[in-house]
């Protein structure tokens, strides 16, 4: 009988030292999310007008983000599979339809949304979804024919290509070039030769390198960002102000709702440039505790890849991390001066529904992944104790 209870109470501590992971992962991402809505507050108040209403959006976004969430949760990736080539077709036929006007908003020069009446939504979000699981199948079912030309470098390049020049077209570099990086490091750690990543990814960059050169809009902010202070009247604006509101921070802040930027000093202040406004109104210590969440809420995934039962789940949990955590990386570089100007915002933290949602559901997948792996591994315990 005490044989058995012990068994018993070392069987319920496994199990919860196993679903630690899970509850942290939840509890960082609710931590990130509270970041966002106490500065939307705030930036909402600085607009004297209503103080709530940013605030209101965002909860009404994030309710649905938490429904997308939960039906994520409930969902056989394994079952799914049955339909990979449909969900790539969609994503692809958003990319496609949000070039066409009338379908597609133009806004600040870029055609990147559809306008659904209560939102604006950003279709490449979607299509990250799409976009992972498609590459994630794809090189699974193919696993042991990687090493050949066409099976494994030409279609899952072009796979990578047709989303990137979709968004080279809308036009968003810094989101095709998020793709590209999602897509080159998902083909690595499936084992693709590198004799043809490599010449492949210095192609790549010299082409997207010539792109920016073409482009006038895009040459101008790469030369703002390589002297933002003497271009901080026009092309360096934005990153000028941001520098100035991390600056007036200092470690511990000027306090919440004192700030000055958002007093329409600082652009797209509720958006891109949020971790700007909290750098001055929270101070170093708080932006230090959010690149601290996202680097936790990395290597808490990263540890448990190791128990995927098949590359095309550890595929697919790898995706959704990497989207999730290089987003946040490129909007921590652009605010902070190391990257040029990019409107990419911040997950969970950043004004914005098709993000947010798009967010919830990598972590949904996550979490479903981890929860189905852990399961696993109980089993096997069990049937070790017999």
């Amino acid at each position: 009988m005490a044989h058995a209870r012990a068994a018993t109470v070392t069987t319920l501590e496994r199990s919860l030292r196993q679903r630690l992971p899970e509850a942290l992962l939840i509890l960082i991402v609710a931590g990130l999310c509270l970041f966002g809505a106490l500065t939307l507050f705030s930036i909402g108040r600085a607009h004297q007008s209503d103080s709530t209403e940013l605030l209101v959006r965002q909860a009404t976004w994030a309710i649905m983000a938490l429904v997308a969430m939960l039906i994520t949760l409930r969902i056989r990736f394994s079952r799914l599979r049955d339909f990979t080539w449909m969900i790539a077709g969609a994503s692809l036929l958003l990319l496609i339809l949000v070039l066409v006007p009338g379908i597609g908003s133009k806004i600040n020069g870029a055609r990147r949304w559809i306008d659904l009446g209560v939102m604006h939504m950003q279709v490449s979000d979607f299509a990250k979804v799409g976009f992972v699981f498609t590459l994630a199948h794809y090189l699974a079912a193919q696993q042991r024919r990687l090493g050949e030309f066409r099976i494994g470098y030409l279609v899952p390049v072009g796979i990578i290509g047709a989303v990137f020049g979709l968004l080279i077209l809308q036009p968003d570099y810094g989101t095709a070039v998020l793709f590209a990086a999602v897509g080159a490091l998902l083909l690595f750690l499936a084992g693709a030769r590198m004799s043809y990543l490599i010449p492949t990814g210095l192609l790549g960059v010299a082409a997207f390198t010539v792109l920016v050169l073409i482009d006038p809009v895009r040459l101008e902010r790469v030369t703002s960002f390589l002297d933002h202070e003497a271009n901080r009247a026009d092309g360096g604006y934005q990153l000028w102000q941001g520098m100035l509101a991390f600056g007036a921070g200092g470690v511990q802040g000027v306090g919440l709702s004192n700030g000055r930027q958002p007093l329409t000093f600082l652009p797209e202040a509720h958006t891109d440039f949020i971790f700007a406004v909290i750098g001055e109104e929270l101070g170093l210590v708080c932006t230090a505790a959010i690149v601290g969440l996202f680097i936790l809420f990395f290597i808490l995934v990263a540890l448990q890849l190791r128990k995927a039962p098949n590359i095309f789940e550890f595929l697919l949990v790898t995706g959704a991390l990497l989207f999730i955590v290089l987003q946040a990386l490129i909007n921590f570089g652009v605010v902070t001066g190391l990257l040029p100007t990019k409107g990419m915002s911040l997950p969970f933290i950043s004004y914005g529904g098709s993000n947010l949602v798009v967010m919830f559901v990598f972590v949904g997948i996550i979490l479903n992944c981890l929860s189905e792996w852990n399961r696993g591994v109980e089993t096997h315990a069990r049937e070790i104790n017999g």
